[in-house]
């Protein structure tokens, strides 16, 4: 499954919050949390995510009326 890095606005995201996405299934787009990065002196929220495809994760991020300021496909030398 391809790998995407994502960012956007942290905003009201609470740590709790973050790591109960991380814990959750794959969403209805193929989406599965791998890693949550976030700066709240920065507002920023790093997405590392497994998904099908580039839609998916706009898509998913869409739904929760998150708007993503770029997303792009990785690799990864790990797991």
């Amino acid at each position: 499954m391809p790998r995407y890095f994502d960012v956007h606005p942290l905003g009201n995201f609470s740590e709790a919050t973050l790591k109960k996405l991380q814990t959750e299934p794959k969403d209805e787009f193929g989406v599965t949390h791998v890693n949550l990065i976030y700066s709240k002196e920065k507002d920023k929220f790093f997405c590392l995510l497994d998904a099908p495809n580039k839609e998916a994760v706009e898509k998913h991020h869409h739904k929760a009326g998150i708007k993503c300021d770029w997303v792009m496909e990785v690799k990864s030398t790990s797991g």
